[in-house]
């Protein structure tokens, strides 16, 4: 029998969660709203809104029904208090840490990055009078040593890109914890489907809705949920305690009802960055996305078990030097993986091909199921050299530092038959 008043489970959260018939149509499936405004009920109701006295549509780039639907939903799987969707990841990175930190503050940040954020935490932040200090994901201690007054906030990936270290999120938390600090967790990899960081500490995760969750590398866009779990009240956070002269001298942390304060990044997040810097999600792409996030528990089980068998297959190849892959008992993060993530362990196979970066050039040219090109979480299995792409801006140094050599090789691996998957890498090594 059936357990009365049980939350619904993470499938069903898929499918249903943020949305239900539309009363006036009774449309089923979530419209897409293409509109620019809304009609304010009266004057007051206008100024109600833009006061935060009330909850409800003023503009599409603060706010759309169809981005509402998806926000109210990936709220439900990371079992989150709110969520803002951006254009990509990348402005969901930006609007976090522009949403906690200003000019003089430092973050401390794990090393283990996606190019693109490696590079706008090292050379863009700085611009803005931010300070990056790196430390090591897999070492939770190296971030306290980094830790001082003008730290503001502790950034990591819940697994890393592209090597695929997995970060022991309950001890960094610990570390972020014990000095007032939210910890921002980048869970592109792992998805709520996976692991829901905010039970493991994480207080902001963010998501890049364009791999996993949206699946089918059909739209950009990002997202970031706030746990609703972090006292912004320390006065080192400026940013909430002090009026804001970007919305009518507000004190996030001291002037909001007590159920606002729960979630006062989000709304600063969606009323400061998003609402006046303009990286906002198109509802068309919010649909894409809605589509996608359906299927997710179904897709990840797949990706997961595909890249297991193709880990295990590389392992023993003669032709591969190496090979990373959480799930495999001698990984390296394996014992952290084994705790965290119990429904699997992700779709992302990475290795190096004997030979070097010659012989891996050789071996994606050679590649015909896989697709060669910048991008992971596609039902289709997709294959890159990180090194001389994604990871290309940052110097032989740091790409040493994020754990990156030139003969990897980055496997995303889709959901076909896993014969066939098998049967494209041994076409590539054929080919070295």
């Amino acid at each position: 029998m059936a357990e009365k008043n049980k939350a619904p489970g993470f499938s069903t959260l898929s499918v249903q969660a943020g949305q239900s018939p539309d009363p006036t149509t009774l449309s089923r499936g979530a419209p897409i709203y293409r509109t620019s405004s809304y009609v304010f009920k009266s004057v007051k109701h206008g100024a109600d809104l833009f006061a935060l006295k009330e909850f409800g549509n003023i503009y599409s780039r603060l706010g759309n029904p169809t981005n509402g639907f998806l926000e109210e939903r990936i709220t439900a799987l990371e079992g989150g208090a709110a969520s803002v969707s951006t254009a990509s990841g990348t402005a969901a990175i930006f609007n976090t840490i522009i949403t906690i930190a200003r000019v003089g503050d430092e973050i401390v940040s794990a090393s283990n990055l996606y190019g693109g954020t490696y590079t706008m935490f090292d050379a863009i932040l700085p611009d803005l009078g931010i300070t990056t200090r790196w430390a090591d994901a897999r070492d939770p201690q190296s971030f306290e040593k980094l830790i001082n007054e003008k730290t503001r906030l502790v950034y990591i990936e819940s697994i890393g890109n592209p090597v695929l270290d997995v970060a022991d999120i309950d001890a960094i938390a610990a570390v972020a914890h014990k000095h007032h600090l939210p910890l921002v967790v980048d869970a592109t990899f792992s998805t709520p489907a996976l692991l829901k960081t905010i039970d493991h500490g994480a207080d902001i995760v963010i998501n890049s809705l364009t791999k996993w969750i949206g699946g089918h590398g059909a739209a950009i866009g990002g997202i970031a949920t706030d746990s609703g779990k972090f006292d912004w009240s320390d006065p080192k956070f400026t940013l909430f305690n002090q009026p804001d002269k970007n919305y009518h001298g507000l004190r996030w942390a001291i002037d909001l009802s007590p159920e606002l304060k729960k979630i006062a990044f989000a709304l600063r997040f969606r009323t400061v960055p998003l609402r006046n810097l303009g990286a906002c999600l198109s509802p068309e792409d919010a649909w894409v996305f809605l589509q996608g996030v359906e299927s997710l528990p179904l897709r990840i089980a797949k990706h997961s078990e595909n890249a297991l068998a193709v880990a295990h297959y590389l392992k023993k190849h003669p032709k591969a030097a190496w090979v990373r892959y959480p799930g495999l008992p001698d990984d390296p993060s394996y014992p952290i993986a084994k705790k965290l993530l119990t429904k699997g362990f992700g779709g992302m196979v990475v290795f190096g091909v004997k030979g070097g970066l010659p012989a891996g050039i050789k071996f994606i040219e050679s590649l015909k199921l896989f697709s060669h090109l910048a991008n992971v979480g596609d039902v289709k299995s997709l294959a890159l050299h990180p090194a001389s792409t994604s990871h290309s801006q940052l110097s032989e140094e740091q790409q040493k530092a994020s754990g990156l050599t030139q003969d990897l090789v980055r496997l995303s691996i889709g959901i076909e038959d896993i014969d066939d998957i098998i049967a494209d890498i041994d076409r590539g090594f054929a080919a070295t």
